[in-house]
């Protein structure tokens, strides 16, 4: 899983979360940082609270948080959800658009942006993929940059 800091600069950057069953996220407050919570249809549900998204926390009587709303929490978004979201950004890219190689010191993901080679490294695979995907939407045209709810 990425850390908090990799997740705030792609909440920064315009990643979009489209909430759905088992997403990770955390609450990035003093006290709750270090937590890592899970979207489920046990004890998290995402509910609307006065017009706007809100997560809810059910069956969670030692909480005094209610409920919190999305805006105010960032997506841990897993490995898999991020190599897609890279790949549906480089549709029409050279293929293969994304590449992940192994090494004794990491993992090493490339990809063609622009017409161009670009690789990022990391100690582990979803970092290289969220490094990848922060230089995309740091760099993508203004009218292709994601909209909707921003995580």
């Amino acid at each position: 899983m990425i850390s908090l800091p990799l997740a705030v600069q792609l909440k920064a950057a315009g990643l979009a979360w489209k909430l759905a069953l088992h997403d990770f996220f955390a609450i990035p407050e003093p006290g709750l940082d270090e937590r890592v919570f899970v979207l489920s249809d046990m004890t998290i549900d995402v509910e609307a609270y006065f017009g706007r998204q809100a997560i809810t926390f059910n069956g969670a009587v030692e909480w005094a948080l209610d409920y919190i709303l999305t805006a105010d929490v960032v997506w841990m978004p897993t490995e898999e959800q991020l190599r897609e979201l890279l790949q549906e950004r480089l549709l029409g890219e050279t293929q293969p658009a994304v590449q992940l190689l192994s090494a004794l010191d990491g993992y090493h993901c490339l990809i063609q942006f622009e017409g161009r080679p670009r690789a990022f490294e990391a100690v582990v695979a979803s970092d290289a993929y969220a490094l990848a995907l922060l230089h995309v939407l740091e760099h993508a045209p203004q009218q292709l940059r994601p909209k909707g709810i921003s995580a």
